[in-house]
């Protein structure tokens, strides 16, 4: 799929997506006004906006796989795999995660994040390569959000808007890749002490690896990598979850460990 919007007009959005992300506001959807955009266009938006936010001081420290389960699909009419990229300024204690000073309309989800300690680079990355690449698996929140009037998204736009990126969180607890069962692996979530929701690594494209693998496979168009170093969120196990300042949620997931995110 080949680009439709010129150079300008990219410019303009991701300029207009920094602006939203900046002053806590939301814009139209950008697919009711440029109906034609392609999703090698909204990435250049994307791209754009992170240019904004590198030139601001940001530093990157990772990626991250949205739209992987079933559940999230649903809830978000959104129905195949995206990506974007985590900054440093993204990742919070768990102690104190700002979404009242840094989101608009907030959204927590619970996931594994991985820290690699060697590069993958698609084509042909495999779940193996992936468990190989590893240094450490933990379980997280991601904070997700839309610079979106009510998140009223299809897929490019929150391809465009760094696939609705917030904040996150990963936990202190982690294990070696080989001592998880990726695709049998549960997450428990509970939110201000209930049981909220529970899921499972299959949730996510079958397993946590398989979104990894992906994201590393799909970089590969754009002649990028996953680098060593990085932390690589690999995409929700259970529905999104609206937050306010005041919640508390934790996740749990046997064999691996606990992730709390006090919401201010």
């Amino acid at each position: 799929m080949d680009a439709t919007l010129a150079p300008d007009d990219v410019r303009a959005l991701g300029d207009e997506l920094y602006a939203a992300l900046r002053a806590r506001t939301t814009v139209a959807p950008l697919t009711t006004r440029r109906p034609g955009m392609t999703t090698v266009d909204a990435y250049h938006v994307s791209r754009r906006l992170l240019g904004r936010r590198l030139a601001d001081g940001e530093r990157v420290v990772g990626k991250k796989i949205g739209v992987t389960s079933v559940a999230v699909q649903t809830m978000l009419d959104v129905h195949t795999p995206d990506f974007g990229w985590l900054t440093d300024r993204m990742q919070h204690d768990g102690a104190a995660v700002p979404i009242g000073a840094e989101l608009i309309q907030p959204r927590a989800e619970a996931e594994l994040a991985f820290g690699l300690a060697r590069e993958l680079r698609g084509p042909g990355v495999t779940a193996a390569d992936v468990v190989a690449a590893t240094a450490w698996v933990a379980p997280c929140f991601e904070i997700v959000d839309s610079r979106i009037a009510a998140w009223k998204i299809r897929y490019q736009d929150t391809v465009a808007d760094n696939a609705s990126s917030g904040l996150f969180v990963i936990g202190a607890d982690r294990v070696a890749p080989g001592a998880v069962d990726f695709a049998t692996c549960e997450v428990e979530v509970t939110k201000n002490g209930a049981p909220l929701s529970r899921g499972t690594g299959a949730e996510a494209m079958g397993s946590p690896l398989a979104c990894v693998a992906w994201l590393a496979n799909q970089l590969a168009a754009f002649d990028l990598a996953l680098e060593a170093g990085e932390l690589i969120l690999s995409g929700s196990l259970v529905p999104l979850e609206p937050v306010v300042p005041g919640d508390v949620m934790t996740a749990h997931v046997p064999g691996v460990g606990s992730v709390t995110a006090r919401f201010t």
